[in-house]
């Protein structure tokens, strides 16, 4: 079984909501999933994974400034701050971190319940540390 990990991190690094969906499932299911449960904040900075109109929009009509890339796909190109969108990399810093735990990145557990609790156990443990 394959899963991926959909995260909402502060500008700390530190791991504020977590949801797993299936390896195959696309990332705009996470985002709807976190949709409502993002904290206020200025910016929403993402990767090219998350890049959906309908986000877009979801995001300014809470307040927020978008500072995500387009698809290389994507027909009319998107603006994105890059010099914010560099301060993304303390997300991968945070899932670097998550993997330190021995059970977490080998992924170890078949169960996804049993495999999210391990992972909730070390992002707790990250939040404080």
């Amino acid at each position: 079984m394959n899963t991926k990990l959909h995260a909402v991190a502060d500008m700390k690094g530190r791991p504020i909501r977590l949801f797993m969906t299936a390896g195959q499932v696309s990332d705009y299911t996470g985002a709807h999933a976190l949709l409502d449960s993002l904290p206020e904040e200025k910016w929403m900075l993402g990767d090219r994974g998350y890049d959906a109109e309908w986000f877009r929009e979801a995001l300014k009509d809470k307040g927020m400034k978008v500072c995500i890339p387009g698809r290389k796909s994507r027909k009319t190109p998107v603006r994105y701050d890059k010099r914010r969108y560099k301060q993304r990399n303390r997300i991968e810093i945070m899932f670097g971190r998550l993997k330190d735990w021995r059970r977490v990145a080998p992924r170890y557990d078949r169960c996804p319940i049993i495999y999210l609790s391990a992972i909730a156990l070390a992002a707790t443990v990250l939040f404080w540390l």
